[in-house]
C-alpha cells in the first residue's frame, strides 16, 4: 500500500480544510484509511478511520463533529474534511493503512506527513 498525503498550511482558528491522502494498493477490499496526528512534544494519536469497502468510520473524541473523513472510490482518495479549527490541532497529520478491523490501531502502512498550523 502506498499513501500520498496532501494539503494543509497555515489556517485561522475558525476556518476549515481539507486534506487528502491517495491510496495505492493491490487490493482495496477490507482496507482502513486512517488519520493521525502529532503536536510537538506530544505523542502521536488517532484522529480517524474509514473502511474502503463499507464506509464506516470512526473518530477520536477530540475532533468529533468537527472533521469528517470520507472515500472517494473512484480517484482511490481518502478525506479530512476539517471544520472550525482550533490551535490545538495544530499538528503534523499523517496518513496510514492497515487491512482488517476499523477498530485496530496498529498501521503498517504511512504517508509523509503534512502540516496544518492554526494560529491567527
Amino acid at each position: 500500500v502506498q499513501l500520498q498525503a496532501s494539503g494543509g498550511g497555515l489556517v485561522r482558528p475558525g476556518d476549515s480544510s481539507r486534506l487528502s491522502c491517495a491510496a495505492s494498493a493491490r487490493t482495496h477490499t477490507s482496507l482502513n484509511i486512517a488519520w493521525l496526528r502529532q503536536a510537538p512534544g506530544k505523542e502521536r494519536e488517532f484522529v480517524a478511520t474509514v473502511g474502503w469497502s463499507r464506509g464506516g468510520t470512526v473518530y477520536a473524541d477530540s475532533v468529533k463533529g468537527r472533521f469528517t473523513i470520507s472515500r472517494d472510490n473512484a480517484k482511490s482518495t481518502v478525506y479530512l474534511q476539517m471544520n472550525s479549527l482550533k490551535p490545538e490541532d495544530t499538528a503534523v497529520y499523517y496518513c496510514a493503512a492497515r487491512y482488517g478491523s476499523l477498530w485496530a490501531r496498529d498501521y503498517p502502512y504511512w504517508g509523509q506527513g503534512t502540516q496544518v498550523t492554526v494560529s491567527s
